[in-house]
């Protein structure tokens, strides 16, 4: 097999993961990332000078979003992002299930070493509707 078909059947196999692990999730990271974004006067999708995108960027901070269980990975960007701004670092991670509290704290211990800051935040900000769908026209919910 040749290495283009390698390549190939690699990204497949790897977005058939990626499709699987989104769909656990109620509602899109976006949808959680717009609202907070809105709400806090921020920029959302902020494209750095080497095209790395911040989810939030607001006067003070460059805020990364991610899903409660996917902790590990919003610390290295939300630091990245803090750096490559010059403005405080933020996690926002969303937590769906009081069980994904336990995430929270890890970062909340990284944080008091790394000095970022980190806040979560669940479906309250989405303000759903009675059917149980956000505002947010892109998000899975409206499927």
């Amino acid at each position: 097999m040749d290495l283009l078909k390698k390549i190939f059947i690699f990204i497949l196999i790897l977005n058939s993961f990626i499709i699987k692990a989104n769909a656990q999730y109620k509602h899109s990271e976006k949808s959680y990332q717009y609202a907070w974004c809105a709400q806090n006067n921020g920029i959302a999708e902020y494209i750095n000078q080497d095209k790395t995108r911040i989810d939030c960027l607001t006067k003070t901070h460059a805020v990364e979003f991610d899903f409660a269980k996917k902790w590990a990975e919003s610390v290295g960007q939300a630091l990245y992002y803090g750096i490559m701004t010059g403005k405080k670092a933020k996690v926002v991670l969303i937590v769906e299930e009081a069980k994904e509290m336990m995430y929270l704290k890890r970062v909340e211990k990284l944080s008091k070493v790394y000095n970022f800051d980190v806040e979560f935040v669940t479906n309250a900000i989405l303000k759903l509707d009675k059917d149980g769908r956000c505002s947010y026209c892109k998000c899975k919910c409206k499927t």
